[in-house]
């Protein structure tokens, strides 16, 4: 979340940046925070005073009674009561004032980098490359992933609505071990690039939700298990991100760097269309996701190198791909900025996301209390990113169209090692 220190010495900026997402009341609503971190201020400055005083008093009442001056003891104990009536009162009052201040700040987005295009939906999204023209010509017999998959009987969606519901398929025969492989590979490829593995959890508690996000912002796209009040996780950001909340880190740590293969779960509330046909929306999928926790005078730097490792898988596996600057008002909650990679799908002939990669800035780590202490001594906020690298479903829908022959579909050279096969074949 904000701090309130940049509100208050940043305002016009914040209220210029959260204008740019779309909120038209954006000065009213921070200087509505600033007045009541005021009041927060006077009652934790009243409260310090009668605490300063009732400790004094305490102690004057220690040295009469050892003087033998139980009278005027006894009047100073009955001051004493006074003032602890009063900090109790005054207690609970500021306690009110934070839950109000901690809630407003939670639901304020974060502030745009000033490198953000303006806009309000995804057509304003700025294309900042387009990879050379490797778009397949597939011909008039052109197949759609959810006739291919039905034909090679490698994934299963009816029998995914059965057991579970919509949006839970089955992989299977080489479906399976294209999912396996996939997975293995993107590990791989993390680790060389210097990322630690880790197989987080899949279940959160309301505090990691808290921490990186998720909630309040997106309750309703989680599935909640309210018997004991946890989440499934939508992305393994989430556990990997808090595994640092409430850490203080030393500068000889950073960057931090943590790749994991997790399921991830989505309550999306899908349509009707060819949008979220197969493979284009599904409320379980795998994924491996990249995190790092760096400098924030590195954080730039960082994310251009995540870019450039996404934008290297995607070019190994031979899929056409554009990346975009997402515009302010399709930027996620909790990103300062977040660059989007699009695979295109040449039976559906549109183009798919398969991963977002971001900077938070201080934005999350505010929220974690995670912090750096540097070679000076000083606590400072990390900045925190994290990237898709990536997300299969889409992947996996280009790789099947893109690649469609009439007997057969020739699976990406980089995982024949992984498949064990290098085509897919009817039984």
């Amino acid at each position: 979340m904000l701090q309130v220190t940049t509100i208050e010495k940043e305002f016009e900026r914040c209220v210029e940046g959260l204008k740019k997402r779309g909120i038209k009341d954006a000065e009213i609503l921070l200087k509505d925070i600033l007045k009541l971190d005021g009041s927060r201020k006077a009652i934790q400055g009243e409260l310090d005073d009668v605490l300063h005083k009732s400790n004094k008093l305490a102690k004057e009442i220690g040295q009469l009674f050892k003087q033998g001056k139980k009278d005027e003891a006894e009047k100073i104990k009955s001051e004493t009561s006074e003032l602890k009536q009063k900090s109790k009162a005054l207690g609970e009052e500021l306690n009110a004032i934070e839950v109000s201040l901690t809630k407003l700040l939670y639901n304020i987005p974060n502030i745009p980098n000033e490198t953000v295009p303006a806009g309000q939906s995804d057509e304003d999204n700025e294309v900042i490359k387009l990879s050379d023209d490797n778009i397949p010509d597939l011909g008039t017999n052109k197949k759609p992933h959810w006739d291919l998959i039905e034909e090679y009987d490698i994934i299963d969606f009816e029998l995914g609505n059965k057991v579970t519901g919509a949006g839970f398929p089955f992989y299977k025969k080489q479906g399976a071990r294209l999912v396996r492989g996939m997975i293995n590979y993107f590990l791989d490829k993390a680790s060389e690039a210097g990322y630690e593995e880790v197989q987080p959890p899949v279940v959160i508690n309301e505090a990691s939700g808290l921490g990186t996000g998720q909630l309040p912002d997106k309750e309703g796209q989680m599935y909640h298990m309210e018997a004991n009040d946890q989440y499934l996780i939508p992305t393994a950001e989430v556990p990997i991100t808090n595994m640092y909340r409430d850490v203080i880190l030393k500068e000889d740590q950073l960057p931090i760097k943590h790749a994991g293969h997790t399921p991830c779960f989505r309550r999306e509330a899908g349509s009707w269309g060819s949008h979220v046909r197969g493979l284009n929306r599904l409320h379980q999928f795998d994924k491996v996701e990249i995190v790092q926790v760096v400098e924030p005078s590195k954080s730039y730097e960082e994310l251009d190198g995540m870019v450039a490792h996404v934008e290297g898988l995607i070019q190994s596996l031979d899929l056409p791909y554009r990346i975009l600057r997402l515009c302010a008002g399709d930027l996620g909650f909790t990103s300062a900025i977040t660059y989007d990679f699009e695979v295109y799908s040449a039976a559906q002939e549109k183009w798919l996301e398969v991963s977002s990669v971001s900077n938070f800035e201080t934005y999350q780590a505010n929220r974690l209390k995670l912090r750096i202490k540097n070679s000076e001594g000083k606590k400072v906020l990390a900045h925190t990113l994290n990237g898709s690298a990536l997300a299969l479903p889409r992947i996996i829908a280009a790789i099947l169209e893109n690649n469609q022959a009439d007997d057969h579909i020739k699976m990406p050279e980089v995982l024949h090692a992984y498949l064990g096969f290098k085509e897919i074949r009817k039984d």
